[in-house]
């Protein structure tokens, strides 16, 4: 972005910070865009395009344009990451594409004119997504309606909030935040607490409420953890006859957790081990299995002799027989400490994991990590093209996966983390293009109420998110065993071609959290401070 275009948008912004310090005291709506990520028991995108930075919707012959955020459909669009680069600044974030979304269309359908006009024209092609609640999974839409209000309040638009968004309409004296914060929480698997406080909700004649939570379990932990239950896998590989292991210990308390020294040794960092191994050499057909007959059955000879045993050539041949039988059995296994899938080129790192599905739904959470420049600088250039290129070539621990000749070693520390964040969701919306809804005298919401002069006076959205060991907050882990040495103490190691894959992550990364089957954007964030991150000492 050059020098001139920077200037532009920091003076939009300070115009935004001052307009949205004005106003009578008196709201008509406010708008409250809520949503918490956390699992329990047992885990872009260009924003900003530098040609549209300053001006995102410009009429022409009468008609809007669309926004440079306008969405073609649900999967992963550049207004997914928009708050990513708008926000871009070095800490822990934590947003809900999804939620935003479903409350800018249910506002869409009470507006009129531009102010309907703006909305449309970011929203664009996207359409809601009915998810169905589960015990792990939470999604509501509520109006709530001061009672001296509610004649104002169209029946129109009531109904269509209840058939269209299965929302439900409540009212309230609004006196204090007691209704709209409990009603919160309990949508939120009690992760939200206190949104909205009384003063402020004493302002309010109506509020538009979108909440959204999940707690969910990984589909095995990430690192394997000695329980009552045993975990799936154990993690502890060899193979038969080749100097070639991995292994990935059991955790059987906090403590065992291992750490990283975090962002150039900052601080240091809690972390969860993955590992898994993909045997692609083909040692019998590399080396000839009469050249390994030779040099194995001269080696078990000597040992034999020096043993003091007595042998016949067949007793040497049944032992070579089965030698090479367990040799050729090595070609072609792969075992994962856990289920993930992972990318890594010059430029990044990507872990990725699905969470446990719940009903028709299948969340995955996917990270990033720069390699070689900073995290902001890194969101700063993503391009959406980028982001779903990374997406499409996940590759999970499978043979055809992965290169042949050697055997792949995937080792790794992901950090774990926990916080939470309040998007600055009202000046984005008007970067992004949307203004009028905020603007007391442009505000058209006729749809919505017969009340003149209504307009949106404060929107929140506020995250928070716990990534753990059993799922997000958790961890899951897979572990297997090797095969053993064939008879009585005598083996012949053979040196193998082995490429490791590190996919620690030490460095600041983004994250997302989508739907697998629709390309949805449930979260977005940022680590910059992972779970008890503390100061590295010397």
């Amino acid at each position: 972005m050059n020098e001139e275009k920077t200037d532009e948008v920091t003076i939009q912004k300070e115009e935004i910070v001052k307009t949205s310090k004005k106003g009578s005291k008196k709201s008509w709506i406010i708008l409250l865009v809520v949503l918490a990520l956390a699992l329990i028991g047992g885990a872009v995108y260009f924003l900003l395009d530098n040609s549209n930075n300053t001006t995102k919707t410009v009429k022409t012959n009468n008609e809007t344009k669309k926004s440079a955020y306008y969405m073609s459909g649900n999967s992963l669009e550049k207004f997914d990451l928009a708050f990513l680069k708008l926000e871009n600044e070095k800490t822990n974030k934590i947003y809900s594409p999804l939620s935003i979304k479903y409350a800018l269309e249910m506002l869409a359908d009470g507006a009129n004119g531009e102010t309907k006009n703006q909305i449309t024209n970011v929203i664009g092609e996207y359409k809601a997504n009915k998810y169905i609640n589960t015990k792990n999974m939470s999604f509501a839409n509520a109006m709530f309606i001061r009672d001296s209000f509610k004649d104002s309040i169209l029946p129109s638009y009531t109904e269509n909030l209840t058939n269209k968004y299965n929302a439900e309409v409540l009212y309230d004296s609004f006196k204090n935040a007691n209704t709209i914060n409990k009603w919160v929480k309990n949508k939120t698997f009690k992760l939200i607490n206190n949104l909205v406080d009384d003063d402020t909700v004493k302002e309010f004649d109506f509020a538009l409420v979108n909440a959204l939570a999940i707690d969910m379990n990984w589909n095995n932990k990430i690192q394997a953890a000695s329980s009552s239950t045993l975990p799936d896998h154990y993690y502890n590989v060899e193979y038969a006859h080749e100097k070639y292991n991995a292994y990935v210990p059991i955790i059987s308390s906090d403590s065992e957790y291992s750490s990283i020294k975090f962002d150039n040794g900052k601080m240091n960092a809690k972390t969860v081990e993955i590992g898994a191994s993909i045997n692609n050499y083909d040692i019998v057909k590399e080396l000839g299995e009469e050249s390994i007959r030779k040099t194995v059955g001269e080696e078990y000879k000597k040992w034999l002799t020096k043993q003091g045993e007595k042998y016949t050539e067949k007793d040497v041949d049944e032992f070579l027989d089965e030698y090479i039988k367990e040799l050729n059995s090595n070609y072609g296994k792969y075992e994962g400490s856990t289920d993930f899938y992972l990318y890594d080129d010059t430029d990044v790192k990507v872990f990725a994991k699905d969470l446990k599905r719940s009903n028709a739904t299948t969340l995955q959470y996917v990270g990033i990590m720069p390699k070689n420049v900073s995290l902001d600088s890194y969101i700063k250039d993503l391009e959406v093209d980028k982001v779903n290129n990374i997406i499409s070539n996940l590759k999970y621990i499978r043979n055809e996966n992965f290169k042949e000749g050697v055997i792949t070693k995937v080792t790794g520390k992901i950090p774990l983390f926990e916080f939470d964040y309040k998007l600055g969701l009202m000046d984005d919306l008007k970067i992004l293009g949307i203004t009028s809804v905020f603007d007391k005298e442009k505000s058209d919401l006729s749809k919505l109420t017969s009340s003149k002069g209504t307009y949106i006076k404060e929107v929140a959205h506020k995250a928070n998110i716990e990534f753990s060991n059993e799922g997000i907050k958790a961890a899951a882990a897979t572990l297997g065993g090797g095969a053993g040495n064939v008879s009585g103490g005598f083996d012949y190691l053979y040196d193998v071609p082995v490429e490791t894959i590190d996919l620690t992550f030490d460095k600041p990364y983004m994250f997302l959290i989508r739907d697998k089957s629709t390309g949805e954007v449930w979260f977005s964030g940022t680590v910059y401070n992972p779970l008890e991150g503390k100061e590295a000492t010397e």
